[in-house]
């Protein structure tokens, strides 16, 4: 399963992708806004830093308005992919950007009926929030499980991104699916690292490792 982080954060993004465990990148208006700053910048900067794909969201709600910002958009690189909303128009842009060889991730995917209606009109990717969905009491997850059944009869090259994760058992229960890709938040991806047992591990070997120059001060691994 590919990892993508949701940001514009720039430092959140170098420090990732130094770990090797980004293969992407998602935004949107809200995540530049919260970032502040020249969004054009941003995004130009994104998309050198990162070799993978990297969705940049267009704002506008009707169909010339979306094909116009989304050839803007990837100026900014060929690894952009056009994000669009789920509604009639930004799949008359997905299907016309598709194409044309431009990949679309369509987002605000709250069905399984989105979610086909998208696939047909040629995105790359599908975009379902899970976290959204859970907040007003149904199961995200089980949208993933239909969804990935339903894909998996036919021959869709759409990829499965699964969006709006809160924690990272969600991560674990979209790649038990066999979702394609998943979105996280950086705070997320902090708590993927940590478990208090190897902190306490950790610590106990070191308190040994002092212990064992104390008696051998010249010792060095």
């Amino acid at each position: 399963m590919k990892i993508f982080l949701d940001t514009a954060n720039l430092e959140s993004i170098r420090k990732f992708n130094d770990m090797g465990l980004l293969d992407g990148i998602t935004t949107n208006p809200s995540l530049m806004f919260k970032e502040g700053g020249n969004p054009k910048v941003t995004m130009e900067e994104i998309t050198k830093i990162i070799k993978g794909d990297v969705s940049l969201e267009v704002v506008s709600t009707e169909y010339s308005g979306m094909m116009e910002e989304g050839k803007r958009l990837r100026q900014y690189g060929d690894n952009v992919v056009v994000k669009v909303p789920m509604t009639p128009d930004g799949l008359k842009a997905c299907k016309s950007f598709s194409s044309e060889g431009i990949p679309v991730n369509v987002t605000l995917i709250f069905s399984a009926n989105q979610a086909l209606l998208a696939a047909k009109a040629g995105a790359k990717y599908i975009s379902p929030f899970i976290g959204r969905l859970d907040d007003i009491g149904q199961d995200g997850m089980k949208l993933i499980q239909e969804i990935k059944e339903i894909f998996s009869n036919y021959d869709f090259g759409t990829q499965i991104l699964v969006a709006s994760v809160r924690h990272p058992v969600h991560v674990v229960d979209a790649a038990k699916i066999g979702a394609d890709v998943v979105t996280l938040p950086p705070a997320v991806l902090d708590k993927m690292m940590l478990h208090p047992l190897t902190k306490i591990g950790l610590d106990n070997f070191l308190a040994d490792w002092d212990k064992l120059k104390s008696g051998n001060p010249d010792i060095k691994i």
